[in-house]
């Protein structure tokens, strides 16, 4: 036995051991149940104990024997040789890693929702609890259970393993757009009083390390765009410690005091985005990377090069169009040609959407924000003022409510 129980390695060993369980048993769902429960077990026991040599097949073990248990509750017994048999399992891959990838695969299929593939990666994936997973999300257990439960009924029947090439090539898009909207939730909440929860963010870079590195050795060669997923979020974590102020107050990304951030989390980020643009033709995430890399790369707000991460978005509209993206190119310009020309593009992007029927774009939150910020750098501050008071009613975090509230109140007392 080991001494410590670091929490890394259930982590890391969660989904290698659903992978194992569901192949012997054949059931996703209950071979996840089941292995939720060896983790609670092992939680219980190894600070005690201490972590067993073969942590790994001490889980699968156990996993089996709460399956074994259940389909025979005539008879509780345990078979030990058995046991022993299950704690050593033949075949599969022996780091774990092609196991882990096949179970995020599973995870993020196209056919769950995004809310729900979520939830389901964080228990089958992360090992967190359902509660845990809720309390994350803000929500009551039971109304996570059920999206978890959903979840599994939908991909019910499903087997672990891609099945070739075009298999794997359909499937990363969706697992990478789940990876992103877990990092986001943490980056900035939907909900709740605090703007960023550091352990959403933390477990999406962490499988997204491990979706890259699986890749990687499935394929022989490094995924640019996975590459450049992980890059945008180390870049934008590394302003974590810079974005809220000691009395828990947002601070902007122009008022950052920039010696806080995390600097080895930018150099990775910036050798991983120098690494994979220029490789094959830019994604989406790959730009949105190289854009966080201008930001993270200027010494000062005042240093950074606007016109370059203008002409990034522009590329980004090409590659990924939609009108959130249009939305940030509009901040860009504003630094980069002035205000007018922003505010031009953004009533520009606002008939539009109201011509082809994305009218109900106008009320996203960030509309009247960005237009707020457009007129303060013009020097409307009665306007730029009105419009804060829209986004802050708008706004579902509350810390970034009180943020715009309070920009609001300054304009005013400036005019004073």
């Amino acid at each position: 036995m080991t001494e410590a129980l670091p929490g890394d390695l259930l982590r890391d060993l969660t989904p290698q051991v659903v992978a194992v369980v569901t192949r012997r048993w054949g059931d996703f769902d209950a071979a996840e149940d089941a292995v939720q429960e060896a983790l609670v077990e092992a939680v219980r026991t190894w600070p005690e104990r201490g972590v067993p040599e073969n942590a790994r097949g001490w889980l699968i073990a156990t996993a089996m024997h709460r399956l074994i248990d259940a389909k025979r509750s005539e008879s509780r017994r345990r078979d030990r040789e058995h046991a022993d048999h299950l704690a050593e399992p033949e075949g599969q891959s022996a780091s774990g890693i092609d196991d882990s990838l096949d179970v995020l695969l599973l995870c993020c299929h196209p056919s769950l929702t995004p809310a729900s593939a979520v939830a389901l990666t964080l228990r089958a994936v992360g090992g967190l609890t359902t509660r845990e997973i809720a309390n994350a999300y803000l929500v009551p257990e039971k109304t996570m259970a059920q999206r978890i439960s959903r979840a599994k009924a939908t991909i019910k029947g499903r087997s672990l393993g891609i099945d070739g090439s075009a298999d794997l090539a359909a499937r990363i898009p969706a697992m990478m757009k789940v990876l992103y909207l877990l990092f986001n939730e943490g980056y900035v909440a939907t909900e709740g009083d605090h703007l960023q929860r550091v352990d959403l963010c933390a477990e999406a870079i962490r499988l997204t390390r491990l979706a890259r590195t699986a890749l990687a050795r499935m394929t022989g060669s490094a995924h640019g765009e996975l590459g450049g997923l992980l890059a945008l979020m180390l870049l934008l974590d590394a302003r974590r410690p810079a974005r809220i102020d000691a009395h828990g107050a947002v601070v902007p990304l122009a008022d950052q005091d920039r010696s806080l951030w995390r600097h080895e989390a930018t150099r990775e980020g910036v050798a991983l985005v120098d690494s994979v643009i220029g490789t094959g033709r830019p994604g989406t995430y790959q730009i949105q990377a190289a854009i966080a890399a201008l930001h993270n790369r200027a010494p000062t707000a005042e240093a950074t090069d606007w016109l370059q991460i203008t002409a990034l978005y522009g590329l980004l509209e090409k590659v990924a169009p939609g009108p959130i993206v249009t939305l940030n190119k509009a901040v860009a310009v504003g630094y980069a040609d002035g205000p007018g020309p922003a505010l031009a593009l953004l009533d520009e992007l606002l008939r539009d959407c109201a011509q082809n029927g994305s009218g109900g774009f106008a009320d996203h939150p960030r509309v009247p924000a960005v237009r707020a910020h457009l007129l303060e750098l013009a020097g409307d501050l009665d306007g730029a003022a009105a419009a804060y008071d829209l986004a802050s009613v708008r706004a579902t975090n509350l810390a970034e409510r009180r943020f715009l509230t309070s920009k609001a109140a300054a304009l005013r007392d400036a005019r004073c």
